[in-house]
Order: structure tokens, then C-alpha cells, then sequence
């Protein structure tokens, strides 16, 4: 969940004028001056905090989570009880993330998805109805306390260490690499021609850019590289838009409901993607009870070979586009069109406008299918269920798993080889991901929870396999209730 500064509802992850979780990182965890944009807000906040407020109310579990409507929604951030329902449609991740969240604990993750919780918990001052009471526990008692305790244990030690500060310079050598293989495409076609040789080699060149752009995107979209939140938005805007040619904003609300419920269906939009296919143990033995058949999902793992190379240039381009049209997001419309508007001025003199629109598409199939790959490696495999309300670290560590540590693995995914790490933290730059991994797994063994990690290849393959698997609980669902 965010709260923004300046409350617009426009949809993204945390509003531009956020700052990073890794801002100053002062043992007291109280950041510094970060200049106007943050005092401004503090000034709006501190105002509305102004208004008069009854004395606080105290509360039990049960009487919060009675409160878990879209028309009525409570949570609990440390201890304190938040009525969310007025602020819902001015949250930057969608009205859709709080719901979520209501009749909750949302303390780790309101942690986890606010660069500056400081000042978040100002707009929340508004929003504060009581607290809980004192006999009750710090979250739902159904809830491990002592794995929650230690976990933010562990969140404070990181802070400490200066895990949320980013190397600049790391970051400014992928978008280096981005750049320069653009470049050289377009140098390789303007002095050897457009020939179906060339053609080929300058599309892998723009395949590897348009992949590592997509995680560079992903990086600054939690932002995790400037402690300014404003540069981060800015640089999002201009990789995704300008060299991707997609909408920052769809990416951001689809990404933040993915992160705050992963694998938890429906919820997180990364697993619901019925009818094409049927994943987890619940999904395909619903679809094979009330006979809903599209196809033989018993085949459902060909289907993907055949699909993964249409995610990014049907699914993902085309999401895109309603998206910013039906929001209106003109800005986001504005990058885009620039991104098209480059290729046909670049690539247009030698291949054509035709042949520019099959260039284009020739790489976002290609991504595509490295993206899918990589996207859904960690996820697919793992534990599918649906909502059980349980704690943060546990959530998160069950549906995802690592891929093994090497320079070419980290490079290949991203640094997406280190998804427990990057679902726990989010905004802590990727490449201090493998530093965590060894406090996270201790932790993980303390408290008996399994901590996955595979070879690359391996972990492809259990893509194919788990949907295969699930393929066979449809069709076992679907032949022991026959049509009446």
C-alpha cells in the first residue's frame, strides 16, 4: 500500500513526490531533509492534522475485522486503527490495495511498499480512529508473533547496514548497456544495409536492450535507485515509455497488486490469467467441477511455449494502450508516441514503415518470451492459494523462490533470480539482494520455512511441469463430474 504527498488517485505505485526507503537511513530511522517537495507535504499533512479528532477509541480483532468492506475498510500500522474508506480512491495504488489489506495487520506491508513512511504515517494522522486494545496482540492471533518480531528485526538491522542505499553508478552502467546496444543497431544497419542477415543480428541487439530495459523500469518503478522519488518517476517514464513504448502507470497499479497478495488468487493479477490457463491447486479443480473447458488444459504447458512469445506485444502493448486511453494519461500517451516516433526516424530510411513495424515486433516477441520466462520461474511453481492471512515473511517466502547466484544469472534475470529478497524488500536496490539472502535464509530456517533455490534451467523447466501438473487436476476435476 502508498500514500502519496499531493493525493491525485492517478493509479501508480507511490506518487512521484515519495522518497526512497533508502533515503537517509539514520540509525534512528527518522530520514533528513530531503528539500521542498517534503516539506511541503509535511506542512499539508501537518495542517490536516490540525483539525480537531475525538479521543482514541481502543479496539479488539474482532470488531476490526468486522470491517473489511470496499464501503468500510479498517487497518492496523502499528498498532493503530486507520478508517481507509474516505482515502481509498486518492491512494496512488488503487482503491483496490487497500481493500485488500481491510480488517488487517498491514504493518510489514505498509513498510515494505512506502520509500518514506514518515510521511505516510502523517497522512494517516487524518485517517487515525483508535488504537488496538491493550490485551490485544500486535496482529491476528492466527499470525506467528515471534516470526513477525524477528522479521522486523531484521528490517531494522538492514536499515542500519545501508542495504536500501543505491550505487548509482551500477545503474548508470545498465542504462549505458541499453543505450549503446540502440545505438550500435542503428549504426550496424545504416552501414551494412537492411538485409535479412543483418536484420536478424540487429534484433537480437535490440532484444537484450528492450530485456534489460524492462528491469531497469522494474527498478525505478520501486524506486529504488534515486532517493528522490521524483527522478525515479522520471526515469521510469523515460525507459518505459520513450524506449519501451508502454505506460508507466499501468505497469506500477498492476505491479503493486501483485506484490502486496502475491500468488494469491485472485488477487494478485500475475496468477489470474483464466481461462488461457488454470494454475494452482484450487483454480483447475474449480474450472473441472463447474465443466468450463476453452481447452484441453491437460496441454496447458504446450500452450505456454506457444503463447510466451505474445505476452509483451498483444497482452502487455495492449493493456497499455486501453489503459492509458481510458484513464487518459496523456503524458504516458505522449512517451510512447515518442517511442515509435524514434524507431521510424532510426530504422524508417532503411527498412521502411513496414518493415520498422515488423522490426518492432520482431523484438517484443523475442522479450517476450525471455521476459515470461524469467517473470515466471520464481512464481508458477510455487504456492497458489487463496487468501489465508498470514504474516509477511511467510507470504512472501512460500510463493517465490531464488535461482542460483552467478554474474550471468543475476544479468540474464535482473537480479529477478533474488525474488524472495526483492518480495520481502522491494525498494532495496537489486544489487544488494545476494548480500540479504543469507540473513533471510537463516531467518527462514529458524522458523522452519522452506528456502527455494534452483538452478536456472531447473527452475524453466518447473514452469512447464507445474502447469502440466495442474493441467492433470483439471482434468481429473473435470471427468469425476460429468455433465448433467
Amino acid at each position: 500500500m502508498t500514500f502519496e504527498e499531493k493525493p491525485e488517485g492517478n493509479g501508480s505505485l507511490v506518487d512521484e513526490n515519495q522518497l526512497d526507503l533508502g533515503a537517509k537511513h539514520q540509525p534512528n530511522g527518522k530520514p533528513g531533509a530531503s528539500g521542498k517537495a517534503k516539506l511541503s507535504a509535511r506542512q499539508e499533512a501537518n495542517a490536516k492534522c490540525d483539525l480537531p479528532r475525538k479521543s482514541l477509541n481502543r479496539y479488539t480483532w474482532q470488531e476490526i475485522q468486522r470491517h473489511n468492506q470496499k464501503t468500510d475498510q479498517w487497518l492496523v500500522i502499528n498498532r493503530k486503527v486507520y478508517d481507509v474508506t474516505g482515502w481509498a480512491d486518492r491512494h496512488p495504488g488503487g482503491r483496490q490495495v487497500l481493500h485488500y489489506y481491510a480488517g488487517e495487520d498491514a504493518t510489514d506491508v505498509f513498510r515494505a511498499m512506502h520509500p518514506d513512511p514518515d510521511i505516510a504515517q502523517l497522512y494517516l494522522k487524518p485517517l487515525l480512529i483508535g488504537e488496538l486494545a491493550p490485551e490485544e496482540p500486535n496482529q491476528e492471533r492466527n499470525k506467528n508473533s515471534r516470526l513477525v518480531e524477528d522479521f522486523q528485526e531484521l528490517q531494522r538491522t538492514l536499515e542500519t547496514l545501508n542495504m536500501f542505499n543505491a550505487n548509482l553508478g551500477f545503474f548508470f552502467l545498465h542504462l549505458a548497456q541499453i543505450l549503446i546496444l540502440e545505438a550500435l543497431a542503428w549504426v550496424i544497419v545504416w552501414h551494412f544495409g537492411s538485409g535479412w542477415l543483418i536484420t536478424m543480428f540487429i534484433s537480437f541487439l535490440l532484444t537484450v536492450a528492450q530485456a534489460q530495459g524492462s528491469f531497469l523500469q522494474h527498478d525505478m518503478g520501486h524506486l529504488s535507485i534515486f532517493k528522490k522519488p521524483k527522478w525515479n518517476r522520471l526515469m521510469q517514464k523515460f525507459v518505459t515509455g520513450h524506449l519501451k513504448g508502454l505506460s508507466s502507470k499501468w505497469w506500477n497499479q498492476r505491479h503493486s497488486l501483485h506484490h502486496v497478495k502475491t500468488n494469491i488468487y485472485p488477487k494478485d493479477p500475475d496468477i489470474d490469467i483464466g481461462p488461457l490457463f488454470v494454475i494452482g491447486d484450487l483454480q483447475p479443480v474449480e474450472y473441472g467441477k463447474n465443466r468450463i473447458k476453452f481447452f484441453d488444459y491437460e496441454k496447458q504447458h504446450l500452450i505456454f511455449c506457444l503463447v510466451s512469445p505474445f505476452v509483451i506485444p498483444v497482452y502487455f502493448n495492449l493493456g497499455s494502450i486501453l489503459e492509458m486511453c481510458r484513464r487518459r494519461h496523456w503524458e504516458d500517451i505522449a512517451w510512447a508516441i515518442s517511442f515509435y516516433i524514434r524507431y521510424f526516424i532510426t530504422f524508417g530510411p532503411f527498412c521502411g514503415i513496414f518493415g520498422t513495424m515488423m522490426l518492432i515486433y520482431l523484438v517484443k516477441i523475442l522479450e517476450s518470451v525471455w521476459i515470461a520466462y524469467v517473470t515466471q520461474m520464481s512464481h508458477i511453481p510455487m504456492k497458489i492459494s487463496k487468501e489465508e492471512n498470514q504474516d509477511w515473511f511467510s507470504s512472501q517466502v512460500l510463493a517465490t523462490c531464488n535461482v542460483e547466484h552467478s554474474f550471468f544469472n543475476d544479468w540474464f534475470t535482473g537480479h529477478l533470480n533474488f525474488q524472495i529478497e526483492h518480495h520481502l524488500f522491494p525498494t532495496m536496490p537489486r544489487h544488494n539482494c545476494h548480500k540479504v539472502a543469507p540473513l533471510v535464509k537463516s531467518l527462514c530456517a529458524k522458523h522452519g520455512l522452506l528456502y527455494v533455490n534452483k538452478p536456472m534451467l531447473k527452475a524453466f523447466a518447473d514452469i512447464l511441469r507445474a502447469l502440466k501438473k495442474y493441467g492433470a487436476l483439471w482434468k481429473e476435476a473435470y471427468c469425476t463430474h460429468p455433465e448433467i
